[in-house]
């Protein structure tokens, strides 16, 4: 049962789960073979591939599934990571050890990135959006940091699945408010100087690809 009772609450709190499936499903291995077997395949054919490219990954999680990728699928030289939680970047940096000086992984904040303006030519990310309390502020930083040109590749799940029911009892999310949705999604791009490039939504609205290009 939930450990908490929903009865005074104040506006805005998270609500209570059975369990925390952020957990058990954000560095699982099932989750890494859908992001290499369905999610970067799909963003490789909307946006291309980034040669030789110096590229950022936001949220890295503790496996660097999206690291390996960028270098690996999408042909970049070289991979940043910025990860909040210092022990999902300790876990990160361990788990892309033998990837060597092409890859480094730092505690950061996706809304508030330390990167020079046009650092990038590509920024990724892999269902970052919806775990953050001001998304539109995380598009805007990868806009900044995009080189003219750049892309920004984005696969997130949106306020039709986040919000539902079934999800809600499972995993915790940041407060109820402003979710993702594909419109929201390309809109915030928009406003951020990018024009979108390519766009895919699936699974009834429940989850969208989008790449974006940097004006």
């Amino acid at each position: 049962m939930p450990n908490e009772s929903a009865r005074g609450r104040a506006p805005g709190d998270v609500p209570p789960t059975l369990l925390d499936a952020n957990r058990l499903w954000v560095d699982s291995r099932v989750r890494a073979l859908v992001q290499q077997r369905v999610e970067a395949p799909l963003l490789l054919r909307l946006g291309g591939p980034v040669p030789g490219g110096r590229v950022l990954e936001l949220g890295t999680g503790r496996r660097g599934t999206g690291l390996r990728l960028a270098l690996d699928v999408f042909g970049a030289a070289h991979a940043d990571g910025v990860e909040l939680h210092e022990a999902s970047v300790a876990a990160c940096r361990a788990a892309v050890r033998d990837l060597g000086d092409r890859v480094a992984v730092q505690r950061g904040d996706a809304t508030a990135l330390t990167a020079a303006a046009g650092s990038y030519d590509a920024v990724f990310g892999y269902h970052v959006l919806h775990h953050a309390d001001a998304w539109r502020d995380v598009v805007a930083e990868a806009a900044r940091v995009l080189r003219p040109g750049g892309r920004f590749y984005s696969c997130e799940m949106t306020a039709r699945f986040v919000d539902s029911r079934p999800l809600r009892a499972v995993s915790r999310h940041p407060a109820d408010g402003d979710r993702p949705t594909p419109d929201g999604i390309a809109a915030a791009c928009r406003d951020a100087g990018l024009t979108v490039a390519g766009q895919q939504t699936r699974v009834a609205g429940c989850w969208t690809a989008l790449v974006a290009t940097r004006r």
